[in-house]
């Protein structure tokens, strides 16, 4: 109903500008934005349900304000487009409907009318409440039972027996196990799970409903909620710091925990949850990839599950042989929405319903026979007897081409347990939650059956049968849950550690580089795959915040302190944009800071010029010095420009074809008639020991170069007194190698450290 009324309102709001309104720069300029925030709110919400099915949640929050890094986005690409075509299509049809009477008198009661509409239609609009209810979830005072329910387990078990093999299946729900509905679809684990115990009231509740949210529910028994204001979680070192969670306890206990995935682990931040608690050894699409027999062979996400589960396979086996107590976790991907992956070993690559096929069900019905295959294999071995395999959903399945199929039905998790030390076939009808699931494993294990707020469904009862609505329960404490993440409330001493690349401050622990506005609250700000670059970020800073920014030195050094443009090392800049700055070197590996905000007269000229030199792009930065040194942003001040190369890294700068078949550097001023070029580089690759073309005006010279780092001096005469110096890669190669995770990859031909022109050598 208030999806109508506010189309209707946005509808009435268009009709009464556009006929009765007349002429006025502001009311247009005023009632256009309103509308076109009605708009972008309504392909938000489009947006989110084409991902999730369930509008804006905190599942979309999360992931945009967290590390996109290895995305499969392949398959959302088109869809992302098409949605950015459409929404500069409506914005430019709007405007033109609004202006189409410009010429009739200006009448203010109309304009009046037709702006109180437009902000009725945002108000009533279903994606304006959803956002208004999240920011207000997250401002409440809580319930104070929390305390009451939220209990934490003994750090130990005190005689752990048995191995932890926990597979979690990408929105594989038990809902696919219905024959009646999907028959012959999961026969292989369909068979496994018969043999187990099989939970088969595992509810979803608010901040479980995707990957890294249903991990942490099932390891620490919390829900996922964190605060999304200045994408803090993102920059956090540590995932839910004060939490005891399973990973933790079994490393306590003498386990080794690992977790192999197909996709990349900075994903969502599921690295820095695992390595937060417990786990000391992760295989993702990164570390794979030099171990796995086809590299090539992978999806959008990563790598396929048979590859996965084969991998799992050889921990498994080499683990057990070593005696070792360990966990080993393993996260599918082939059945991720919206379509899913067929791996290539798949038996059954295709699954019609309703006569159709459908590439979602068919990826069920491969993912479920690779992961019936681990387990077959496992019960077949000798270790299987000191072994406790648990199968999970890690969420329900978001809108994917089974969606309409699958919520014809009562939908539920998928959680089953096969015991080697004591076979059991049972099926429990408790309700639960995957709250749940923790406990229950650490209860099976030899611990205690309570994880935070979760019970063991093998020997206590689930708050899910405790309350009558747990989800408006879990919603209830989500204030609670987000002040166990232990955001700092302020910021005065402060360590940097160079060894971990980490500072903390008031109990705090934040990844660099680290932006920080320091005010009333502390707002941390990162630096990642989705964010502006931390100096872009500062540059949007009014001209009184206080700030503390971590980052390389060169990067800040060319605004206050011009001593350290090309140094690499860590510093650490405190002030105010239109005030006082100063620059610190962080010069001991547990280097010790206070913060000191002078309260100076602020200056609005030296504010805008501390803006503008933050806001050059790295290409156009310009530092003193007689080298072109490649591992720092910029040029020396005699280069006018360059091209062909990469970014800057921590040693220098491969060329790359994909910006430049050469590298080509135009000086200021003509080159000299005789010189020296003295260039550090290596080659990537077939570049190796090939001859590699330097021209300078008419004049060549050939380099070769290893694939370790040399200096080689080049003698140059240079009559026509040209500007330029170009080097040719011969035999460029495109590879994902020193990439940034997510990004396209490059075509690396020779690595630059320096070159430097040496007048009247030779």
């Amino acid at each position: 109903m208030s999806e109508l009324l506010s189309v209707a309102l946005f509808l009435a709001s268009v009709v009464i500008y556009a006929c009765k309104a007349g002429r006025n720069s502001w009311w247009f300029s005023a009632t256009l934005l309103v509308l076109g925030l009605f708009v972008i709110l309504n392909i938000t919400l489009f947006a989110s349900n084409y991902f999730t099915g369930d509008g804006i949640t905190d599942a979309v929050l999360y992931t945009l304000t967290n590390s996109l890094a290895g995305a499969g986005l392949g398959k959302y690409l088109l869809p992302g487009a098409g949605l950015v075509l459409a929404l500069v299509v409506l914005f430019c049809a709007l405007g033109w409907v609004l202006r189409r009477r410009r010429h009739r008198p200006y009448h203010f009661g109309y304009s009046l009318l037709a702006l109180a509409l437009a902000l009725g239609s945002v108000d009533a609009s279903p994606a304006f409440r959803q956002i208004t209810e999240l920011v207000k979830s997250q401002t409440r005072e809580g319930d104070p039972d929390f305390t009451t329910y939220y209990k934490v387990p003994a750090k130990q078990i005190p005689h752990p027996k048995l191995n932890l093999v926990y597979i979690y299946g990408e929105s594989f729900e038990r809902t696919y196990f219905n024959v009646q509905a999907f028959p012959g679809l999961t026969p292989e684990l369909g068979a496994l799970k018969a043999q187990g115990i099989d939970f088969s009231h595992t509810e979803q509740l608010p901040g479980t409903d995707y990957t890294i949210a249903g991990m942490v529910a099932s390891q620490c028994g919390i829900p996922l909620f964190a605060p999304f204001e200045g994408n803090a979680s993102a920059s956090m070192s540590s995932f839910f710091p004060q939490n005891l969670c399973l990973g933790d306890i079994l490393k306590n206990s003498g386990y080794e925990n690992y977790f192999v995935q197909g996709a990349n682990l900075r994903f969502a931040g599921k690295d820095v949850f695992l390595k937060s608690h417990g786990f000391d050894h992760l295989y993702g699409a990164e570390e794979l990839k030099t171990t796995v027999a086809d590299p090539a062979y992978r999806n959008d996400w990563g790598f396929y599950d048979d590859t996965v589960l084969d991998e799992t396979w050889k921990k498994f086996e080499a683990l057990s042989r070593s005696g070792k107590r360990f966990s080993l976790f393993a996260l599918t991907v082939d059945t991720h929405h919206p379509d899913g992956f067929i791996s290539r070993s798949c038996q059954r690559k295709s699954y019609a319903i309703n006569g159709k096929a459908n590439q979602s069900f068919s990826a069920v019905g491969c993912s479920q026979q690779h992961i019936a295959q681990l387990i077959e294999k496992i019960k077949a071995s000798p270790y299987f007897k000191n072994t406790v395999i648990v199968v999970s959903s890690d969420h329900l399945a978001m809108k994917n081409t089974a969606w309409n199929e699958l919520n014809k039905h009562d939908r539920s998790n998928l959680f089953f347990v096969l015991r080697g030390d004591a076979p059991q076939q049972d099926i429990s009808g408790l309700k639960r939650s995957t709250l749940d699931n923790g406990a229950t494993v650490l209860d099976i294990l030899g611990g205690d059956n309570f994880l935070g707020l979760g019970r063991s469904s093998v020997s206590g009862q689930s708050l899910s049968a405790i309350f009558l609505n747990m989800k408006s329960k879990v919603l209830a404490w989500k204030p609670d849950i987000i002040r166990l993440w232990n955001f700092p409330k302020e910021m005065k001493a402060f360590t940097i550690d160079q060894t971990k690349q980490t500072v903390a401050f008031s109990g705090s622990q934040f990844r660099l580089p680290l932006l920080v506005r320091v005010a009333d609250k502390v707002e941390p700000l990162p630096e990642s795959e989705y964010s502006a670059p931390l100096r872009f970020q500062l540059a949007d800073f009014a001209p009184r915040d206080n700030f503390v920014w971590i980052d390389r030195c060169y990067k800040m050094a060319r605004l206050w302190s011009p001593a350290l443009s090309l140094s690499t090392d860590w510093c650490v800049s405190q002030g105010q944009l239109g005030g006082a700055q100063q620059v610190q070197h962080v010069d001991t590996a547990q280097w010790k800071g206070k913060t000191d905000f002078k309260q100076t007269v602020i200056d609005t000229d030296r504010y805008q010029q501390n803006v503008d030199k933050l806001k050059i792009l790295d290409n156009n930065i310009r530092y003193k010095a007689d080298s072109f040194v490649f591992n720092v942003a910029g040029a020396p001040e005699e280069v006018k420009q360059f091209s062909g190369l990469s970014r800057p890294e921590s040693w220098g700068r491969w060329s790359n074809a994909n910006l430049g078949e050469e590298v080509a550097i135009e000086y200021n001023q003509p080159l000299p008639e005789q010189f020296d070029l003295v260039i550090t580089a290596k080659a990537f690759g077939a570049n190796a020991s090939q001859p590699i073309p330097v021209r300078v005006g008419n004049a060549q010279q050939s380099l070769t170069l290893g694939n370790e780092l040399t200096t080689t001096t080049l003698h140059f005469s240079n009559p026509s007194r040209s500007k330029r110096l170009v080097i040719v890669p011969p035999v460029p190669q495109s590879t994902n190698e020193g990439n940034i995770l997510g990004h396209s990859p490059r075509k690396l031909g020779i690595g630059l450290v320096e070159i430097k022109v040496v007048a009247g050598a030779g």
